[in-house]
């Protein structure tokens, strides 16, 4: 992988794992699109630890008052909307990975996320502050998250739906699905890590890695900011659209185009 490749691959982890549109869809089609081979465990490793630097920093005031206090309602819900993911991620991993090279189920969890951002831009705003959810409220969002383990659909997208359709404050929402996303990354940042070295570490080009890091770091940061101003100023549809125009393309290309996948 060349450092430009790696540059390109870092901006798209870093800007997809945080705007509603789906990083893993995203990944599979830039890696066809401009020929660019699987990345490696490393590179993988490298970018989902930049990914958590840079939403940690954000979130670095929220962090710390968990941190200060862990035992509150807010850990506890967090605790809870967790399970889902980790339980899915844990049995059905290798199951949904399979179907990332198929333009069909690629578009359809495209299609999918179009239809979360629509709804969660017509819900009414609510009134619920995040430690003030109930455990049901937590679970709803969990399962909501685990739904994302299917290819195409985004995480932060089907997590921020959960919490407005539960009546969470926007802000609060937004927040939390923020926060929910940190153990996520952080258990694939480990998982990686550890198949990383049990491969081994022969033959690592260094260089691109530490480009990618760099840039999947600072996109990822600049996509918070904009997921935040996005949902509070009440435009998530737009990226509705473009969501949608993507799965109808793959969808399309699988059948008729045959351009990328």
């Amino acid at each position: 992988m060349s450092i430009w490749e790696a540059i390109l691959l870092g901006i798209i982890q870093g800007l997809t794992e945080f705007l509603p549109v789906s990083s893993s869809g995203h990944l599979v089609l830039f890696e066809k699109i401009l020929n660019i081979d699987t990345p490696t465990l490393t590179f993988n490793v490298a970018v989902h630890f930049a990914t958590l630097v840079s939403v940690c920093t954000v979130l670095r005031k929220d962090i710390i008052a968990l941190l200060k206090k862990p035992v509150q309602k807010l850990t506890l819900w967090l605790i809870i909307a967790t399970v889902p993911a980790a339980v899915a991620g844990i049995l059905f991993n290798d199951l949904f990975e399979g179907f990332n090279d198929s333009g069909i189920t690629l578009g359809i969890g495209f299609l999918v996320t179009a239809v979360l951002l629509i709804v969660s831009s017509r819900l009414r705003a609510g009134t619920i502050e995040k430690e003030n959810m109930k455990w049901y409220d937590a679970l709803f969002i969990g399962i909501m998250q685990m739904v994302a383990i299917l290819p195409g659909i985004s995480r932060s997208g089907s997590t921020l739906t959960g919490g407005l359709f539960r009546k969470v404050k926007k802000e609060d929402a937004v927040k939390f699905a923020f926060l929910l996303s940190i153990p996520v990354i952080l258990g694939g940042f480990i998982l990686e890590a550890y198949d990383a070295v049990k491969s081994g570490f022969e033959n690592i080009d260094i260089l691109p890695i530490i480009a990618g890091m760099i840039f999947a770091g600072i996109s990822g940061f600049f996509a918070i900011k904009i997921f935040v101003k996005t949902v509070l100023k009440g435009k998530i549809q737009y990226f509705a659209y473009y969501v949608a125009a993507l799965g109808v393309f793959c969808i399309l290309d699988q059948f008729i185009f045959h351009i990328v996948l």
